[in-house]
């Protein structure tokens, strides 16, 4: 379905970003992994997913607290086609307790890195007729929990980007939305639990159910699978009239 397309995916040498990288090189698209590090185990992710799917896979390493980096990724990369905006990170604290240097981190990763990857891609996507942009908002893009101040923020943020970049290409064939998981299954997360299973002395099932999903009423993970499914439907034929709006993926978190 995308091949010859070429994607990029910022934050995805794990976790969500990976999951939507395998999807999209599944659907024969050529992809660019990302993350901040730059080692061997991430060019060999990169030529190992190659093998496994056919297609071309590069890692290029930036930090998306950086603007010009962010910028020069996309440049490196080359004619990006499918841009996913997924990088991100979280701290959690009351307001008047809050990290400068935390916030001005997540604002920067999760929230301005998304507009500058999607400026340096918009001249090339208007020029071959064709784009899609992807941004990995969060329910926490829709609704709001305490303690997470900055992250709630930046996705906030993120969907109101996602609605102007949709109305400034209206007349493109290019669109952008935002996929807004809950919960997902990651290995992040994974490692979470036996800890929270300690702090609570609960056991796993419990945990995941009472603690951890406590807002998602489906009481299940979502996955990365799941997540990288709903990306490459988003860049598919069957979405070309779907533009500027969010797509929940959270069990039914945002409609309590």
């Amino acid at each position: 379905m995308l091949s010859g397309k070429l994607a990029v995916v910022t934050g995805s040498n794990s976790g969500i970003g990976l999951g939507v990288a395998r999807k999209l090189a599944e659907q024969g698209a050529n992809v660019v992994i990302n993350s901040f590090t730059d080692n061997a185990e991430d060019h060999a992710l990169a030529a190992s997913m190659a093998a496994e799917f056919d297609v071309k896979v590069q890692y290029i390493s930036a930090d998306m607290s950086k603007g010009q980096q962010c910028r020069d990724l996309i440049a490196k990369a080359g004619d990006v086609d499918i841009l996913v905006n997924n990088a991100g990170i979280q701290h959690v604290a009351a307001v008047e307790d809050f990290p400068i240097d935390k916030w001005d981190a997540i604002i920067a990763i999760n929230m301005t890195s998304v507009f500058h990857t999607t400026a340096a891609c918009l001249p090339g996507m208007r020029a071959r007729g064709w784009g899609r942009i992807v941004n990995i908002a969060s329910a926490h893009g829709l609704t709001a929990s305490p303690f997470k101040s900055a992250y709630v923020t930046a996705k906030h943020g993120v969907v109101g980007l996602t609605k102007t970049v949709a109305l400034e290409t209206a007349e493109d064939p290019i669109t952008c939305n935002a996929i807004c998981p809950g919960y997902v299954l990651t290995p992040l997360v994974e490692a979470q639990i036996p800890d929270t299973m300690a702090q609570y002395d609960m056991d796993r099932e419990t945990v995941i159910r009472d603690v951890l999903l406590q807002r998602q009423p489906s009481k299940q993970f979502a996955t990365t699978d799941q997540i990288g499914g709903c990306t490459t439907f988003l860049c598919s034929p069957s979405a070309d009239q779907i533009t500027g709006t969010t797509l929940s993926v959270d069990g039914g978190w945002t409609a309590l």
